[in-house]
């Protein structure tokens, strides 16, 4: 067991935590026992209690079971953060059904891809992403759209800027198969009993990799309550009393479990955002005297640049933190000399379900991924050998303990790639690396799998290649890194056009084709076309090689 890390372990924390042998959906169901008349939600000025949160996620979760939802069953949850995600997430797990979070940024054809591997009968989506799951109402499995309108949940006095799409009315809906929130949640079916326990399947996040096709993680709901616990502890600021400004997306497993799951295990209240706004986000700190944010590392600068940042009163603020991408110092003194606290980084993956790693906040380091938490064996491996390194040596992350997934659904070869055993326990490979100090803190330098981090946003390259080789004019594809000023990085294409396209098509052609095929954030920022792109003696293309020049030569430039 790794345990360099416990001389500077937080001080009044045991090292170990004994986990809940119940269900997700139970933290709710003794949350709203407790507290029933306490607000679980804060939505735009306009509160939930945990009371009503509970009703609605059961009548939802008959519902669910009235359409034909069973044990084990996988429900896609499509949409941004909103109330009505809250209550999906909850509903499905209540059905004794899987959750399938997908990211609401995907179109038609990324959402093939997820109906395909999971055979979802049912989705949980919002009006604005509905375009996009509609066509798909029917093939493979698709029987099912329940759809919301983030309206229905505003406070009408609200003296707060809403986003377009929450301010947008309901509209109606006239294709067989879909089904209103409202009518849905008044439909009057009571769910059947509760069947789901610790070792049974809960949410799979979809993490892509080298073959292009995303895949989904396994979580029981043993592994989900492992960070959700292990979170609401650490933090401080976390705890019953606290208030948690929820602006990371729900889809992804930081946001999930910090600022969803968290929260509603200890009983405490979320002050909800569908999308990013500083001065919003500024107010509403100030206007419910949040005492915790989770964020990825560009929204806190956006924030602290804002010119009248000092306007705001912040001062509950007890806890900020998050990843994404390293905290610049400038940024983080600023935030010290604003609000007393240092900016707390740490680590995890869609296969860990959140953090592996946090830094203590007594004693945090800068641009560190902290040290491990609560049961957690972390080590660092020769990528080749699976050797132990030391202090200082780089190689490979390796993780073992109870927030570590089951494996990929429907993929038993990768399954396997992506652990090793060492003293006879079954560790997780992160593809991550990186080294620790005399301390027992961990430090990332480099990625053994190939992947693009866009202000906190995961690009994997082989992904948004085999999606591009559905244009015509494409023959080859290789994506690539670029650094970028504002997101670190940046995804860049180098495309070799068929013969007959030659000359015939732009590089703005080729991105706003990507931006109607992919999610933004994977859609590429700059194309090169170029007449053949450069392959090793076995003929793979080198990648690497491309990635490296692309980086030393804007080096040169700056």
């Amino acid at each position: 067991m790794f345990d360099r890390h416990f001389a500077v372990w937080p001080e009044g924390l045991p090292r170990q935590l004994k986990l809940p042998e119940t269900s997700l959906y139970s933290n709710l169901e003794i949350s709203a026992l407790r507290y029933p008349d306490e607000n679980a939600i804060i939505y735009y000025d306009a509160p939930i209690t945990y009371r009503e949160l509970k009703q609605q996620v059961d009548a939802l979760a008959g519902e669910l079971q009235h359409l034909g939802v069973e044990k084990g069953d996988r429900v896609m949850l499509f949409m941004q953060n909103a109330p009505q995600f809250i209550i999906g997430y909850y509903a499905i797990l209540r059905a004794n059904a899987i959750v399938v979070p997908i990211n609401p940024m995907n179109r038609s054809a990324e959402l093939e891809h997820y109906l395909q591997d999971t055979q979802a009968s049912v989705c949980i989506c919002s009006q604005e992403v509905f375009p996009h799951i509609e066509p798909l109402i029917g093939h493979e499995r698709l029987r099912h759209v329940i759809v919301a309108a983030y309206s229905d949940y505003i406070h009408p006095q609200t003296d707060l800027e809403l986003p377009a799409e929450v301010a947008a009315p309901a509209q109606p809906l006239s294709t067989a198969g879909t089904i209103a929130w409202g009518d849905a949640l008044g439909a009057g079916h009571k769910p059947g009993e509760l069947l789901v326990g610790p070792d049974d399947l809960a949410v799979f996040p979809y993490s892509s990799g080298t073959t292009g096709a995303p895949k989904g993680c396994m979580h029981t709901h043993r592994s989900v309550m492992a960070t959700c616990v292990h979170g609401a502890a650490w933090r401080s600021g976390g705890g019953r009393e606290g208030v948690t400004l929820s602006t990371l997306p729900y889809f992804h497993v930081t946001g999930m479990q910090g600022a969803m799951n968290g929260p509603i295990f200890v009983g405490s209240c979320i002050v909800l955002m569908t999308r990013w706004d500083r001065r919003t986000a500024a107010k509403l700190i100030e206007r419910y005297r949040v005492t915790s944010w989770t964020n990825i590392v560009t929204m806190a600068i956006d924030l602290l640049s804002d010119p009248d940042v000092e306007s705001f009163d912040l001062s509950s603020l007890e806890n900020i933190g998050g990843g994404g991408a390293a905290m610049p110092e400038a940024v983080s003194d600023k935030l010290f000399k604003l609000t007393g606290l240092r900016y707390i980084e740490g680590y995890g993956l869609s296969e860990t379900i959140a953090a592996t790693h946090i830094n203590p906040s007594e004693k945090p380091k800068k641009q560190c991924l902290g040290i491990p938490v609560f049961d957690v064996d972390s080590r660092v491996i020769d990528v080749d050998t699976g050797k132990e390194m030391g202090v200082g040596e780089v190689g490979e992350i390796i993780s073992r303990g109870p927030q570590i997934f089951q494996g990929y659904w429907n993929r038993p070869l990768e399954t396997q790639k992506a652990f090793i055993e060492i003293d006879g326990e079954r560790f997780f490979r992160t593809g991550d690396m990186g080294y620790y100090d005399e301390e027992g803190y961990f430090f990332i330098v480099d990625r053994v799998k190939r992947m693009i981090n866009a202000s906190g946003f995961k690009v994997w390259p082989a992904e948004v290649e085999s999606l591009m080789y559905r244009h015509p004019a494409i023959q080859e594809s290789c994506v690539i890194s670029a650094p970028h000023e504002r997101r670190g990085e940046t995804v860049k294409a180098c495309v070799v056009l068929a013969a007959d396209h030659k000359g015939k098509v732009s590089e703005d052609e080729i991105i706003a084709w990507c931006k109607e095929q992919m999610a933004a954030y994977k859609v590429p920022q700059i194309v090169e076309f170029r007449d053949e792109l450069p392959r090793s003696p076995t003929g793979k293309v080198m990648w690497r090689a491309m990635q490296e020049e692309e980086w030393a030569d804007q080096k040169k430039e700056a």
